[in-house]
């Protein structure tokens, strides 16, 4: 008798396990489905940048589920189906750390783009700060030195009298004249702040660049050109104060996400510009016609509503504001050193995009390299300690190091 009621009770806590797990089970598949599956619309697009740049986190998860699920002394329908769901999300969020090795592989091969001794020509006063690896699990868990550094914040006036942000990141110590990142967020060209960079600021200014992190005026209400003229002026206000910085006025970069990177690409390309040693693109748009006719599927952002609220019209409408708009019409020979990073599944500016602007800077003689993440959705650097960021972060860094680095 009472062997017997052991089993019933052992049965029946194997039931409660077993209806305990499978809700876990069914959500954590539920978010590792977004590594793959692109999101249809706006407010689902969180989960697809956000699950793959967890997905080491996820991968623990499941395998943790699928052992107590092998575990279950239960009968029925439910243990296999807990093991499957289990299963299924185990392989779909190991997706992104098995393609880690060829990824890091081929960033650094696009690099040497810069000269094959592009490597020995860092700095050595910069190399201390440098992480040693392209992706540790350790950053992974532990997270990026972000840096503490309070921002010192200042008013950019235009010429039209529109008062403009800006916040300045100094770095903890810096002797002599040393080198400048201007950063530009993205948003559409519909949103934002500079704050949205802080973080990557914060990181950068902790190396020893001052860091302007600048705004621009909005669309609809403000469309373009009035977004690069924003740019260039807040460009010339910090170049104006380089002495009052410590800045060498030789060694600045822009870099930009977004509406931000192709707005950095335009006031870096733009003839008479004023001098950039670099420029860092994270997935900016390139080409906006091409865009409007070829937008992603699915489009979360509807990109031709984007584009119009932009530029006032359609290409058919607006065809010359729409080449003087796209940085890959800019392209001419002599430009300053150009990385650009795509993620391979963005959904709102599409790879096919970087290769083209890479493909006309090489064939101009300019200098680029192109790293592409291939589990990467839009903004995937928004998960600061993600797989995504810190491949994309190491070569910026060096890049810009690189780039920077004080004239022999």
């Amino acid at each position: 008798m009472g062997s017997l009621s052991h089993s019933v009770c052992m049965a029946i806590l194997g039931k409660v396990w077993a209806w305990a797990i499978a809700p876990l089970a069914a959500i954590a598949l539920f978010l590792s489905s977004w590594i793959v599956v692109p999101a249809p619309n706006l407010w689902l697009l969180p989960l697809g940048v956000g699950a793959p740049e967890v997905s080491p986190f996820l991968l623990l998860i499941q395998a943790i589920l699928l052992g107590l699920a092998l575990l279950l002394k239960v009968s029925g329908p439910l243990k296999p189906l807990v093991i499957a769901m289990a299963a299924m999300g185990l392989v779909l969020s190991s997706l992104p750390l098995l393609q880690v090795p060829a990824t890091v592989e081929r960033a650094e091969a696009q690099m040497q783009s810069f000269g094959p001794d592009y490597g020995d020509q860092l700095p050595p006063n910069g190399q201390p700060f440098l992480r040693s690896s392209p992706f540790a699990l350790v950053d992974l868990l532990g997270g990026l030195p972000e840096g503490a550094i309070v921002p010192e914040r200042q008013t950019v006036v235009t010429p039209d009298g529109a008062a403009l942000a800006l916040e300045i990141y100094q770095p903890p110590s810096a002797q002599g004249p040393h080198p400048a990142i201007v950063t530009i967020y993205g948003g559409a060209w519909r949103q934002g702040s500079p704050d949205a960079t802080a973080r990557f600021s914060s990181y950068m200014a902790a190396q020893g660049y001052t860091v302007f992190a600048i705004d621009y005026r909005h669309a609809p209400e403000h469309r373009f050109p009035t977004q690069l003229e924003d740019v260039q002026t807040a460009l010339a206000w910090a170049r104006d104060r380089t002495a009052t910085y410590g800045i060498d006025p030789n060694r600045m970069a822009l870099v930009g996400w977004s509406a931000g990177a192709h707005l950095a690409m335009l006031a870096a390309y733009a003839p008479g510009a004023l001098p950039l040693r670099a420029v860092v693109s994270y997935y900016g748009p390139v080409n906006l016609a091409a865009g409007y006719y070829d937008p992603p599927v699915p489009d979360p952002i509807d990109t031709t509503a984007v584009l119009e609220a932009f530029l006032g019209g359609n290409p058919e409408q607006l065809p010359d504001l729409y080449q003087q708009a796209s940085p890959v019409f800019a392209v001419r020979p002599g430009l300053p050193p150009t990385l650009l990073i795509y993620g391979q599944r963005d959904h709102l500016v599409q790879l096919s995009y970087g290769q083209q602007m890479y493909e006309q800077l090489t064939r101009s003689g300019n200098p680029a390299a192109l790293i592409v993440i291939p589990w990467a959705e839009h903004a995937f650097d928004a998960v600061f300690r993600g797989p995504g960021n810190q491949i994309a972060l190491y070569h910026t860094e060096r890049f810009l190091a690189w780039a920077l680095r004080p004239a022999p």
